[in-house]
């Protein structure tokens, strides 16, 4: 795969992780100061982290990170509705993620993105939790 491929497909990752790292801070702020806000903000850094590595691996490859994102969706003001969104979009980072490391050819890029797909499963597990303790 050329450069300019991976690039394009890291800076795809590089906004969603952007977005989701928006998402959370917010979510975090407006949650009752309870576990899954202190869960959604210490997740959000870990999103933090993956835009720092993503935008390193862009650059090395001779890329510029993207800062343009989509419309923002919280997943509304309640707990429950913003736990949902928020195990949704570490569902969707997953399968992004398990697409791209089978694209690309990168070591080093593969590397990376395994590390993040990991930490990926370990949010929605999170999320799923804080789920089924409020939900019935």
């Amino acid at each position: 795969m050329e450069a300019g491929e991976i690039i394009r497909l890291l800076n795809e990752d590089y906004v969603k992780e952007i977005e989701t790292t928006l998402i959370y801070v917010r979510n975090a702020f407006i949650m009752p100061r309870c576990d899954p806000s202190r869960v959604t903000e210490a997740i959000a850094i870990d999103e933090m982290r993956h835009m720092n590595w993503l935008a390193e691996l862009i650059v090395k490859r001779g890329g510029k990170p993207g800062m343009e994102h989509n419309e923002l969706d919280f997943g509304g003001d309640d707990l429950k509705g913003q736990l949902e969104k928020q195990k949704a979009l570490e569902t969707d980072a997953i399968e992004r993620y398990k697409k791209h490391i089978e694209m690309i050819d990168d070591a080093e890029v593969v590397g990376v993105l395994k590390h993040i797909l990991d930490e990926e499963k370990r949010h929605r597990k999170e999320f799923r939790i804080r789920l089924e303790k409020i939900s019935p």
